[in-house]
């Protein structure tokens, strides 16, 4: 006969305890993922639409444009009126104003520029990334946790309640893996746009640059 050591059913307990406490909070963090997936996916939607496209023919005519502008006030006239996103603009508005700076420190200023236009989008993409990578965990902890006391209610005959803990378990598999493919889409679609954002930034910067160096 095997004595059961009563540490050990100390522990087990604990541990259920502490599993299905959890399922309450895993979910609500489901539900607050699900609705930040959907609002998400209508902001790229938005964001799409709005989208100003920086062809190659443009960036090369802006380039075109700086390298030949014969003062400050003309290259401030084309810095404002090129057809480029609002940031891009204040950056280089930024560098030109720092024309009476050593040639030096204006390039680590515009460095600096763009590093904290850099980490400001990927606050951005941080939010989604965090639900590409919790929200599947939490649909498997939703999966798990329900199916405890389910499968015990099985072997004892409760076929209902092992009926709705089959049901919390797909829901929460199905809305925690749907907010983590929204979260990657979305992620994916903004990791490339802001990547051309900020490489167009970088060169006109540099082509700024080289006109105020000379």
């Amino acid at each position: 006969m095997v004595t059961t050591i009563p540490g050990s059913e100390i522990l087990t307990s604990g541990l259920n305890m502490i599993s299905q406490s959890l399922q309450v909070p895993v979910i609500i963090f489901l539900v607050i993922f699900a609705f930040f997936a959907v609002v998400t996916l209508g902001s790229l939607i938005a964001e799409y639409t709005s989208r100003k496209k920086v062809s190659p023919d443009l960036l090369e005519k802006l380039i075109y444009s700086i390298s030949r502008a014969d003062s400050v006030e003309e290259l401030m006239s084309i810095i404002k009126n090129a057809g480029i996103y609002e940031n891009q603009k204040v950056i280089l508005v930024k560098i030109l104003r720092a024309d009476s700076l050593p040639n030096k420190t204006r390039e680590t200023l515009s460095r600096k520029l763009i590093e904290f236009e850099e980490t400001e989008l990927g606050k951005t993409i941080e939010k989604t990334d965090i639900i590409t990578r919790i929200g599947p965990t939490l649909g498997l902890m939703g999966t798990l946790i329900p199916m405890g006391p389910g499968l015990a209610a099985l072997g004892a005959g409760d076929v209902n309640t092992l009926a709705n803990a089959i049901i919390v378990a797909f829901d929460t598999t199905v809305v925690g893996i749907g907010a983590g493919a929204v979260g990657y889409f979305v992620s994916k679609i903004r990791r490339r746009w802001y990547e051309e954002d900020l490489s167009n930034s970088d060169a006109l910067a540099d082509a700024l640059l080289d006109k105020l160096n000379r």
